[in-house]
């Protein structure tokens, strides 16, 4: 399958006694935009954490771009072309634009170890590309993130994404804490990534959100998947009914 860029076979984590991901089947195709929803604690957080190397898994295997992968950690999964969203955003206040988007993979002008000179003027160029890429408008790059809405910092986080050209972008409720507008301006990303044919996940427990934005609804509960479904050929009722365990089906091997 070539057109798979991700898939994991029987992904399962243990913590202790505790089973919060067990036996998780499932593939994403290039180009392609997937809701995993699920109520809290049904291993949504889990699962990312397992493929963004966050976490190592009890067992199972994670397959990226045709190769079988385990990420010593999230450095190794960005590297590697997984660029991540999560709530926490990871963003360093006291940095600006540049520096945040770059920060832990500085462009070097001359290496000359610790004394090594940046290449400001081309992180500030490929900043404004990724900017460019996203539609996010960011009055001053210079700015510090300290000084910026929630909305802004957001789509900075995003913009880091597009910057490096990622292989898939994963996004952890990436508009829970924010307003009408900036919520809008975060939809307006992801559909542009859609329109450039980038794979997304996409973690959200906005219903709204997910029908507008996604190909297809994978729904976990109590560490399993439950259910996989096409965008189209479902409802909000069907998929809440999946979460809450009202609606069981058969065993989903494969959520393709």
């Amino acid at each position: 399958m070539d057109d798979v860029i991700l898939e994991t076979r029987d992904l399962t984590k243990y913590y202790g006694g505790i089973h919060a991901l067990e036996g998780a089947n499932f593939v994403l195709r290039k180009g392609e935009h997937v809701a995993v929803m699920g109520d809290n604690g049904a291993g949504k957080s889990t699962f990312v954490r397992q493929i963004t190397g966050v976490e190592r898994p009890t067992r199972g295997e994670i397959i990226f771009d045709g190769k079988s992968v385990s990420f010593a950690g999230p450095i190794e999964a960005r590297e590697a072309g997984i660029e991540t969203v999560f709530q926490s955003l990871a963003l360093a206040d006291d940095l600006n634009v540049p520096d945040n988007l770059f920060l832990g993979r500085e462009k070097i002008l001359f290496n000359l170890g610790p004394f090594s000179i940046l290449d400001y003027k081309g992180m500030r160029e490929a900043t404004l590309e990724g900017l460019r890429k996203t539609a996010v408008k960011i009055p001053n790059i210079k700015n510090t993130i300290r000084h910026m809405s929630g909305g802004q910092r957001q789509c900075v986080a995003i913009a880091r994404t597009a910057t490096f050209h990622s292989k898939l972008t994963i996004m952890d409720e990436p508009t829970a804490a924010l307003g009408v507008q900036e919520t809008e301006q975060v939809e307006n990303i992801i559909r542009n990534l859609k329109e450039q044919g980038e794979p997304l996940i996409l973690v959200s427990h906005n219903m709204r959100q997910v029908f507008d934005l996604v190909d297809r609804i994978v729904v976990f509960r109590r560490g399993r998947i439950v259910a996989n479904l096409r965008k189209d050929e479902t409802d909000g009722q069907d998929v809440v009914a999946h979460i809450t365990g009202a609606k069981t089906g058969a065993e989903y091997q494969n959520a393709a």
